[in-house]
């Protein structure tokens, strides 16, 4: 189960209103706010793509501008893929859905 700590950062006129819709995601906890908009966040998944597109979903919501990954832990999900039981599908650069840059 890979462990993401995040800094989620909104816009402080924001902030209130985020801090309960974070409270329904499954597997967010929020350890802590300032009153410049940072809010330190920890991500609880099965997997790393699970865990990827539940960030994507946060950046998502409306007065959230970034969302910075501040630590990774997945040894288990390591030792799963060494025991061949888990492929992650490893996505580099920009998703396929995205314009190229010309």
């Amino acid at each position: 189960m890979p462990v993401g700590g995040f800094v989620l950062h909104v816009k402080p006129e924001d902030k209130e209103k985020i801090l309960p819709i974070l409270s329904k995601f499954e597997g967010l906890t929020v350890y802590g706010h300032n009153e410049q908009g940072q809010i330190v966040i920890v991500l609880e998944t099965e997997t790393s793509e699970e865990m990827e597109n539940l960030v994507e979903r946060l950046v998502a919501l409306e007065g959230v501008l970034t969302c910075d990954l501040a630590y990774l832990h997945g040894e288990d999900e390591v030792e799963k893929i060494e025991r061949g039981e888990y492929v992650p599908k490893i996505r580099f650069g920009r998703r396929p859905d995205q314009e190229k840059l010309h």
